[in-house]
């Protein structure tokens, strides 16, 4: 993982190691904040962001649901991020922009602490693990659930509620899975720990809907947008765990995790136990796509280098 040598930060771009936070800060000891994962891709045409607005979107959506209003407008922030990429001289990256609360007041009503904005950058790979993409990753039904209604806020992306996430991933990992999926309070498919999930069954695209506790992912949209395209049926509804064992496929989708197959679930074969035919043909048009050898229909790239930014709000 290697960090971009500038950050933006309040408005102005620092190096990274001036880029510091008080150790009296809100975010750190309440988890104030909302943040955002954006990919650059590599392509013909120099770096573009996948679903760059989209990602803002999101971002200031986050915002308004945890009280905090931003100082800038979000094409501010889109510019911001794109002169970030180009500044640090990405071919491709991770853009994380996250909004906090400074150091101000320990009350636990963060609005009595300052707010503040930094975006860095940074090349990661994969982040299931570079074979994922292909093989698939062995996975789990975690023992820990996601919120139920009126607790905790899952369409925005606030940080203190990845400790939730944290319990999924660390369950995973100590019982030999590289995820762990969470199941919401009602014992239907959630999500995994940063990821959503899709299962196919019989040619039908299925995925659980925002009320079982899910993020509104955005590559979740775009992947939902490509099966439309390939004509295949998508059906949002709530999902009982056992359709994890009897579906033909499965996979997650997310910024970090793409489109990555799951091969197996608590020990029990997905399918043939590899990617399947429609997963693979779904991550065909998708990485197609952010690299720019398919072409963008729908807009989803912001070339770093344009001269001007087309992007596609929505």
């Amino acid at each position: 993982m290697t960090i971009g040598a500038h950050v933006w930060m309040n408005g102005r771009v620092v190096a990274e190691r001036e880029a510091t936070v008080s150790v009296r800060a809100h975010a750190l000891h309440y988890g104030s904040s909302v943040f955002e994962g954006i990919r650059a891709y590599a392509t013909p045409r120099g770096p573009a962001a996948f679903c760059l607005q989209q990602h803002v979107d999101r971002l200031f959506d986050s915002c308004r649901i945890f009280r905090m209003a931003l100082p800038y407008a979000p094409d501010e922030i889109t510019k911001a991020i794109v002169d970030l990429i180009r500044r640090n001289g990405h071919n491709n990256c991770y853009v994380r922009p996250i909004v906090y609360r400074g150091a101000g007041s320990f009350n636990l009503d963060h609005r009595k602490s300052p707010l503040e904005m930094a975006i860095i950058t940074l090349e990661w790979g994969r982040y299931l693990g570079v074979e994922a993409i292909e093989q698939g990753v062995d996975v789990m039904v975690s023992s820990w659930r996601r919120m139920a209604p009126n607790t905790f806020a899952p369409m925005a992306k606030i940080g203190g509620q990845y400790v939730n996430s944290s319990f999924v991933a660390m369950e995973a990992t100590d019982g030999g899975f590289v995820e762990g999926i969470a199941l919401d309070v009602e014992g239907n498919i959630s999500e995994g720990s940063g990821e959503n999930i899709f299962l196919i069954k019989e040619g039908v695209v299925y995925t659980p809907p925002l009320s079982s506790a899910i993020l509104p992912g955005v590559t979740r949209m775009a992947v939902m947008t490509l099966c439309r395209d390939l004509k295949y049926r998508v059906e949002e509804r709530a999902l009982p765990r056992e359709f994890l064992y009897t579906a033909d496929e499965v996979f997650f989708t997310g910024t970090a995790a793409e489109i990555t197959p799951i091969k197996s679930v608590d020990r029990v074969p997905v399918g043939k136990g590899g990617r399947g035919a429609i997963t693979a043909r779904l991550q065909g048009e998708f990485f197609g796509i952010t690299a720019g050898k398919i072409p963008d229909r729908h807009i989803w790239l912001t070339y770093v280098h344009a001269g001007k930014q087309t992007v596609k709000t929505g």
